[in-house]
C-alpha cells in the first residue's frame, strides 16, 4: 500500500465532507481527489517516468496540497523546495538531484527561474490542466517499499546539501503513527500555519487518511491563527514554539474553544514555557521527536504525560515501527537514566542520504540511525535529550548541556527566549555562554541571570558572558539558530567585556 492510498480510500468513504478549508474555498473529499488525480495525469503526460523527480516551490495553499498529493499518485517523488529560501540554494538543490518538473508559485518563480528544468507548472495553470487531464485514469505505478517517496534536504548552507531519502515505508509508518498516537477522526480540524514543506507536511495525509478536514490559515500571523481556530472551529496543529508564544502574547484562551491538542515541534521548550503554555490553553500540549532522517514522530507524548512536572522535559516514548535505544561511543547499548547518543532503528528510518553513500555509512550502522543528539532513556521508556552532541560545551573538563542552562534562564520572568553555546577559551577549553531576548517591557541585567543560573546549577554551568539580542536569529521555521549566534557574537568580540548589546 502506497501513502497516497490512503487519501483515495479516504476519499471513497467521505466523499461530501470538507477536505480543505481556507478563506477563499471549501474543498470536498470527492473534488479533491478529482483534482489530484487529473492533475496526477499531467504530470505523468510530461514525464512518464516512474519515481523521477519533481519539485515543488509554493507557499501554503489549496494548490500546494493538490500538488503534493499528485506529485505522490504520478508515483514520483516528492522533492520540497523552501519558498523562503535563495535563488542560490534553490540551484544547489536542483542541481543535486535534477528534477524533471518543477511546480511553483509566483514567489517560488523569482526562485527558479533560469534552472534548467525541463517543465515549469505555475500554480495559477494548475486549474487549466485540471480540467483538461480530469477524467483520465491515473497511471499504476508499481513500486517497492524501499523507494522513495520523498527527498528532503537538511543541513547547513556550505558544501554538498545532504538530501535525505524517505522510503515509502516511511511515509506509511508516520501516517499510521500519527493516527494512533493522536487519536485523529473525522471529526478534527487540522489548522495548518507553518510550512508543509517542513514538518507540517507529515500531518497532511494522516488527517486526510481519516476524513478530516485541513484549515489553512492564511499566514503565520497571530491574528490569521486565531482566526482559524475561534472562527474555523480548529481542533489540533502543529505548529514551532515561537508561534506559541506569539499565540499567548495575542490571543485569549477563548479564543480556542475546540482545541484539543497542540503539538509542538522544530525546538526544544523550556520547562516553564510548557507550564505556561498549559496553564494558557489547557491541558492540550503535546509533542515528538524525530528527524528529516526519521521523519517527525519517532516518540511522542500525549497532553496527559506532558502535564505530569516529572515528564514536562521529556519527549516520550517510541512510537509503533520504532526502537530508540542509548549508545556510548563504542556503540554499547547505555542502561536507562545513562546519557549517550540516541539511535533510532525501524520502518522510519530513511534508506540514506542522496548519492552520499559514505555520509550514510556514517549515519546509519547497524540498521541504527546515529541521531547526533545526546539524551537518556528512563525506566518508562521515556526520552530525555539534553542537546546536540556538538554543542554539548566542555568546559574545565565537565561536560555542560545547553538546555540545561537555557531551562534556568527561561526562569527569570524577563527572559523571552535564550540560546546558549560554547566558545574556545585558553583556561577552560571551551566557555559557556549565553544570548539572551528579553520580553517586550521587561529588563534584567547580566548579573541577576548569572545569579540565577549560579543557584539553580552551579558555577561550572554559569555562563562567563551574557549577550542580549533584540531578537535572536532564527531559521524560517522559528528554530533559533545557534551558530548564527556564535557568528555574530565571534565577530563581535574584541575583549573578554562581560556583557554587550546585539
Amino acid at each position: 500500500m502506497y501513502p497516497i492510498d490512503f487519501f483515495f480510500r479516504a476519499a471513497l468513504r467521505y466523499p461530501e465532507s470538507t477536505a480543505i478549508e481556507s478563506r477563499q474555498e471549501s474543498v470536498s473529499y470527492a473534488a479533491l481527489a478529482d483534482r489530484v488525480s487529473a492533475l496526477a495525469c499531467a504530470i505523468h503526460k510530461l514525464d512518464d517516468e516512474p519515481g523521477s523527480m519533481v519539485g515543488l516551490c509554493a507557499q501554503n495553499s489549496v494548490a500546494y496540497i493538490v500538488a503534493m498529493l499528485a506529485i505522490m499518485a504520478a508515483g514520483k517523488v516528492w522533492v520540497p523546495l523552501n519558498y523562503r529560501s535563495t535563488p542560490t540554494e534553490i540551484r544547489r538543490i536542483t542541481t543535486v538531484i535534477k528534477p524533471s518538473i518543477i511546480i511553483q508559485d509566483g514567489d517560488g518563480a523569482v526562485l527558479t527561474a533560469g534552472l534548467e528544468t525541463v517543465h515549469i507548472i505555475n500554480t495559477h495553470d494548475i486549474p487549466i490542466l485540471i480540467e483538461r487531464f480530469t477524467g483520465q485514469p491515473v497511471p499504476e505505478a508499481i513500486r517497492s517499499d524501499d523507494e522513495i517517496q520523498a527527498i528532503k534536504f537538511t543541513g547547513g548552507t556550505t558544501g554538498m546539501p545532504k538530501g535525505v531519502m524517505q522510503p515509502y515505508r516511511a511515509w506509511v509508518a508516520v501516517i499510521i503513527n500519527q493516527i494512533h498516537g493522536w487519536k485523529i477522526t473525522n471529526n478534527d480540524k487540522f489548522v495548518i500555519c507553518a510550512p508543509i514543506s517542513h514538518g507540517t507536511g507529515t500531518y497532511v495525509l494522516p488527517v486526510l487518511a481519516q476524513g478530516g478536514c485541513l484549515v489553512l490559515s492564511g499566514s503565520a500571523e497571530a491574528a490569521d491563527i486565531v482566526h482559524a481556530f475561534r472562527e474555523q472551529k480548529g481542533t489540533m496543529t502543529f505548529m514551532p514554539p515561537t508561534l506559541i508564544y506569539k499565540l499567548i502574547a495575542a490571543g485569549s484562551p477563548k479564543d480556542f474553544p475546540g482545541l484539543r491538542l497542540l503539538i509542538y515541534g522544530g525546538a526544544g521548550m523550556p520547562a516553564e514555557k510548557i507550564a505556561r503554555a498549559q496553564d494558557f490553553f489547557g491541558n492540550v500540549l503535546a509533542t515528538t521527536y524525530g528527524q528529516t532522517e526519521a521523519p517527525q514522530i519517532a516518540t511522542l507524548i500525549g497532553p496527559d504525560a506532558l502535564a505530569q512536572p516529572q515528564y514536562r522535559t521529556s519527549v516520550g516514548q517510541a512510537s509503533w515501527f520504532t526502537d530508540i535505544a542509548i549508545v556510548d561511543q563504542q556503540q554499547n547499548r547505555l542502561p536507562p537514566n545513562e546519557t549517550g547518543e540516541i539511535v533510532i532503528r525501524g520502518d522510519l528510518v530513511m534508506t540514506g542520504y542522496w548519492r552520499l553513500p559514505e555520509k550514510t555509512a556514517e549515519t546509519i550502522k547497524n540498521g541504527w540511525l546515529h541521531t547526533g543528539d545526546v539524551g537518556f532513556v528512563d525506566e518508562k521508556g521515556f526520552l530525555f535529550i539534553k542537546d546536540r552532541i556538538r554543542d554539548v560545551i566542555i568546559t574545565g573538563g565537565f561536560n555542560v548541556y545547553p538546555i540545561d542552562v537555557e531551562n534556568v534562564l527561561s526562569q527569570h520572568v524577563g527572559v523571552y527566549e535564550s540560546a546558549v553555546f560554547g566558545i574556545t577559551d585558553e583556561k577552560w577549553g571551551e566557555s559557556v555562554n549565553a544570548a539572551v531576548q528579553l520580553r517586550a517591557d521587561s529588563a534584567a541585567t547580566a548579573d541577576e541571570l548569572k545569579r540565577l543560573v549560579r543557584e539553580k546549577l552551579g558555577p561550572v554551568h554559569t555562563p562567563k558572558n551574557i549577550y542580549f539580542f533584540a531578537s535572536l536569529p532564527r531559521s524560517p521555521v522559528g528554530k533559533v539558530l545557534k551558530k548564527t549566534i556564535q557568528e555574530l557574537v565571534l565577530s563581535g568580540m574584541q575583549d573578554t567585556t562581560e556583557t554587550r548589546q546585539l
